[in-house]
């Protein structure tokens, strides 16, 4: 642990933007993950996509990170969606219910297709 997050935005197309992590998504993290999503916002995103491939820890103070991304996402009516979760992660989305507000999907491809199609 303690390794510290690095977060990466890239723009896909019609406002979409995913937000690529890497490192550890913890109380620490805060600075980084807002940045990057004021990044995307600033750029009239309609949708954030969260790539969770290079992450290497969460703990709780990470999912109440992600909790404030998502009312600052809903705030923006904006769509916040997720993809790369372990099956150890996508079993705390589903016990913490976050995955009833955050989709997850496969791949970047499949989050991008969903944000495409008509909700």
């Amino acid at each position: 642990m303690n390794n510290p997050l690095t977060a990466n935005v890239r723009s896909r197309k019609d406002q979409i933007y995913v937000i690529d992590v890497q490192g550890d998504l913890t109380a620490q993290s805060e600075d980084t993950l807002m940045a990057a999503y004021n990044t995307a916002s600033q750029s009239g995103a309609k949708a954030i996509i969260v790539n969770f491939e290079g992450l290497d820890y969460m703990n709780s103070s990470g999912i109440g990170l992600l909790v404030t991304l998502l009312i600052r996402v809903q705030r923006q009516k904006q769509r916040l969606l997720a993809f790369g979760l372990t099956d150890h992660y996508q079993q705390i989305f589903a016990l913490t219910r976050l995955n009833e507000a955050i989709g997850i999907f496969e791949s970047e491809d499949a989050a991008v297709t969903a944000v495409a199609a008509p909700a």
